[in-house]
């Protein structure tokens, strides 16, 4: 199975050939990497070129102009990745949040669904253990209230680690979704479940940033309370397949 991972970057210089050498230190030879960089200033975009010349071409790069957004990034990665040849296409974060060598299990797990989640909030996942009590609370209202709200079965429907079946997410109408901060994993979700597609959980260890700044902000938060409303009038029209 072709995988491919799509990767979005702003100011991510000191993790990205981290991520790079510990993704392709596992025994998955046809994985490959889709680093879609949002004209970073420290340098990163260079760095990605670099990598790409340095695993012959099992990184490919995608540069946009600025800071568009995370949303976008996905979806121009996922149709690039989708014409490109992949079977399964990736997303998960360049600060190692996300559990590297979790890759594997949502590999195995597209045998028996359309979609994985790797889950903070299954039986035996977690958030990091230095997180405060008001951080964990937050994050843990936020993934209640838009799954409340759309009535989802997915336990971790804010969470950005995930592997689809390219053949689920050409069957989604990508240029409808326009979330741009991380209530567009929400959007994802509720548009592949409105279609009748499934998703597996696997449980992982959420670890807070090593190295670099968060892209959390305010506005991202403001974002995502009214978007979660919004989407259920956006896709009324869409039917189980």
């Amino acid at each position: 199975m072709k995988v491919t991972f799509v990767i979005p970057t702003y100011n991510e210089a000191e993790n990205l050939p981290r991520l790079v050498s510990a993704l392709f230190d596992l025994p998955l030879p046809e994985l490959s990497l889709l680093v879609v960089d949002d004209n970073s200033p420290d340098g990163t975009g260079r760095i990605a070129d670099e990598l790409a010349v340095q695993t012959s071409g099992r990184v490919d790069v995608l540069h946009r102009s600025g800071k568009l957004g995370l949303g976008s990034a996905y979806i121009q990665g996922f149709q690039r990745a989708m014409q490109q040849g992949a079977d399964a296409i990736g997303q998960m974060d360049a600060d190692f949040s996300h559990p590297v060598e979790k890759v594997p299990a949502l590999i195995d797990a597209l045998q028996t669904c359309d979609y994985a989640i790797g889950s903070r909030y299954v039986p035996g996942g977690s958030l990091d253990e230095r997180w405060p009590f008001w951080r964990k609370a937050l994050s843990g209202w936020g993934n209640f209230y838009a799954r409340t709200i759309l009535g989802l079965p997915i336990r971790d429907v804010t969470g950005g680690f995930k592997l689809w079946k390219a053949s689920t997410l050409r069957a989604m109408p990508l240029e409808r979704i326009k979330s741009n901060g991380y209530v567009f994993q929400v959007e994802m979700n509720y548009v592949a479940s409105r279609l009748g597609f499934h998703a597996c959980e696997i449980p992982i260890y959420f670890a807070d940033r090593r190295w670099g700044q968060s892209k959390m902000n305010f506005r991202i938060q403001v974002e995502a309370a009214i978007r979660t409303w919004q989407l259920l009038g956006m896709y009324h029209d869409l039917q189980k397949q």
